[in-house]
């Protein structure tokens, strides 16, 4: 028996063993863990052979192999033909002698992030971690060193939870281009070849689009995220969009089942993050894609976006977003019952560009200020007040937020209320019309006592008074561009 066969026996026992079962009914026992409610902030990390090109985004591998593309174009002018020079020639070129897992998880922990999410498999097929299923693994080739197994000893030494993110589903069809002229991706091409099975091109929102996932490669992708869950006991596993095609659909049930159940074996609580409804609503935890919600929701949901609008990973034609837009970002969600999960893209070589590092330096300052309002929070009576409307959905996060004073955002934490301003105001003086007087026996507004009000990272004491229109209040204190937290002390 095959070492693939042997894992599908396991795989079955676990489940049949467990308490969940394979089925939408038993996952639904599922309960969203404290630890990552509580969270709020993790670190996402795309690195991998795509980052040896470094050019346009870590969509190289599919693109070099498009006629129409960019990348195409660049990658004959920068490396020769495709017969000469294809994606796995990369491999050798990515070295990873910069990579200090110690010093990656310091600038973490900096940066105030509670969990780390490391790219385990991206769509290219390269993993980035110890495997007894393929052999094009970091651990045989490139860097040869066990990635993901030294992060997660690294972060976990400081107190972050460690998950994993597997991408592999897209590979079904990512470097079928290769196929269509003479390039290096060449048939037959059976499992445990890199390239295999360079399907063609699917219609990425058709959940029945052809051809179909075959048994054999759905076998292969449930085996290698079990493999990733045994090796590595990760507390969190993050899915790519393309789950949730049809075929799909059993495969995630057992691999949910199993994970579950290996982490009741543990004693210990996970989650799982996935797109476009793959999962069973309540079964897993919703993520919005570069995007966020409108309103509030009653469910625990994650953002996951990046400090680079136009690529996951480093390129050196990267367009960062600004600490303080990444911050209004955070407290809008944490506002409305969600985390974040914020990507960088560190060099081939293992070090972290200096860009990124100094984005999540920013926002760690500030979290270290006023992370009581952030960390273990939980949702008010309602999330914002304020003009600038939030567009929902998912890639909407290249649509500018002109935020303004009146913009505020609400948590509650230990016994008190925060009300975060996204944007200072050059008076220095606040109105929250949330915290106005009003009859006692109205429901719309906010009946309680205040009996206190200061500012989070500020010494001065700011003059407040609470009147019929809301809660006034005047400081000096300004942060650069970064919202304002209000510590209010409700008798």
């Amino acid at each position: 028996m095959n070492e693939l066969n042997r894992y599908l026996e396991t795989i079955d026992e676990v489940i049949a063993k467990g308490p969940y079962k394979d089925t939408w009914g038993s996952l639904s026992q599922y309960q969203v863990p404290h630890w990552y409610q509580s969270a709020k902030f993790g670190i996402f990390i795309h690195w991998g052979v795509f980052s040896v090109p470094a050019f346009a985004n870590e969509w190289y591998s599919r693109n070099m192999y498009r006629k129409d593309s960019e990348e195409y174009k660049h990658h004959i002018e920068t490396y020769g033909k495709h017969t000469e020079f294809g994606y796995k020639d990369f491999i050798p070129m990515f070295q990873a002698e910069k990579f200090d897992p110690t010093e990656w998880a310091d600038l973490f922990c900096k940066a105030g992030a509670r969990y780390i999410v490391p790219v385990a498999e991206h769509h290219d097929g390269f993993q980035m971690y110890q495997s007894n299923i393929s052999h094009w693994n970091a651990s045989e080739k490139g860097p040869r060193r066990d990635v993901l197994g030294e992060l997660k000893e690294a972060c976990s030494k400081r107190g972050m939870q460690v998950g994993a993110s597997s991408h592999r589903a897209e590979h079904w069809f990512f470097m079928g281009g290769g196929k269509e002229f003479e390039s290096d991706i060449k048939e037959p091409l059976k499992r445990g070849d890199f390239y295999w099975p360079s399907m063609p091109d699917a219609d990425f929102h058709d959940l029945y689009s052809e051809p179909c996932p075959t048994e054999e490669y759905l076998q292969d992708w449930l085996v290698r995220c079990c493999e990733i869950v045994d090796k590595y006991q990760p507390k969190l596993l993050y899915f790519d969009w393309w789950i949730q095609h049809s075929a799909f659909r059993p495969y995630l049930k057992k691999i949910a089942a199993y994970y579950y159940n290996r982490a009741a074996e543990w004693g210990t609580e996970v989650v799982i993050n996935y797109k476009h409804d793959a999962f069973m609503f309540g079964t897993a935890v919703p993520d919005v894609e570069r995007g966020q919600f409108a309103e509030r929701k009653p469910f625990f949901w994650q953002t996951d976006t990046s400090v680079a609008l136009n690529s996951w990973c480093y390129t050196k034609q990267n367009e960062y977003r600004s600490s303080s837009e990444i911050l209004c970002d955070l407290v809008d969600i944490v506002s409305k019952n969600g985390c974040l999960l914020l990507n960088i893209g560190p060099k081939a070589d293992g070090s972290i560009p200096e860009k990124d590092r100094q984005i999540l330096l920013e926002i760690g300052r500030w979290l270290a200020v006023n992370g009581e309002a952030v960390y273990c929070s939980k949702i008010w009576r309602k999330s914002a007040e304020g003009p600038t409307k939030i567009v929902e959905g998912q890639f909407t996060d290249n649509i500018k937020k002109n935020f303004t004073a009146q913009d505020i955002r609400f948590t509650i934490a230990n016994g008190y209320l925060y009300a975060i301003v996204l944007k200072y105001s050059e008076s220095g003086d606040y109105l929250i019309t949330s915290l106005d007087i009003q009859d006692a026996s109205s429901q719309d507004h906010f009946s309680g006592i205040i009996k206190d009000v200061c500012v989070l990272g500020c010494g001065e004491v700011p003059c407040w008074e609470r009147q019929k229109d809301g809660l006034h209040i005047h400081t000096n204190y300004r942060d650069g561009n970064n919202p304002i937290v209000f510590k209010i002390t409700i008798d």
